[in-house]
């Protein structure tokens, strides 16, 4: 079963995402909207952060994942 890491930086306002190994980051790649992707040395994105994202202190951060057959 595959694994998605997400974790949330309070104090630096950001949102980490990863469907792939954290060790396998080989290059990551700015996409201009506030949101850094994370890929190995394939090419492929193995995950990505979101900056400036903000959540109230008193508030849950949710996620909700949806699967498709591949």
């Amino acid at each position: 079963m595959a694994q998605v890491k997400v974790y949330y930086d309070r104090e630096g306002n950001t949102l980490t995402v990863w469907f792939g190994d954290p060790a396998d980051e080989h290059i990551s790649e700015e996409t201009g909207e506030e949101i850094i992707l994370m890929k190995n040395r394939e090419g492929k994105v193995i995950g990505f952060e979101k900056l400036n994202f903000a959540a109230h202190a008193t508030e849950a951060v949710r996620v909700a994942f949806e699967t498709l057959a591949a």
